[in-house]
């Protein structure tokens, strides 16, 4: 398979096998550029899940509920959209990373 789709179908696990696809890809997959990118989506990911945690344990006390339901709010999207721009730039051929852990990797 030619590295758009590998592209695109890296991004849209997000939404069907978050950690399965992009341990695969990493393990299997020659191209240093899709494992970069398997790697910054997995912690992608793995980052959303401890943001939205912080926030639903912040949101169970009444005080804390002003800055935990946001949190929830903001990154639940985040997770949802920021792979949504990955596939629409992996199907332009346009270099894309991942926001918050783009630069780490």
């Amino acid at each position: 398979m030619e590295e758009k789709g590998l592209k695109v179908i890296l991004h849209a696990s997000a939404f069907f096998a978050p950690c399965l696809v992009p341990i695969a890809f990493f393990l299997l997959i020659k191209d240093e550029e899709i494992k970069r990118l398997s790697i910054q989506a997995l912690l992608f990911q793995f980052v959303m899940w401890v943001l939205v945690g912080v926030g639903a344990v912040l949101s169970a006390t009444i005080v804390l509920a002003i800055i935990g339901i946001p949190m929830i709010v903001v990154f639940g999207l985040m997770g949802i959209i920021v792979p949504i721009i990955g596939i629409i730039n992996a199907l332009q051929d346009v270099h894309w990373e991942y926001p918050i852990v783009g630069k780490w990797i």
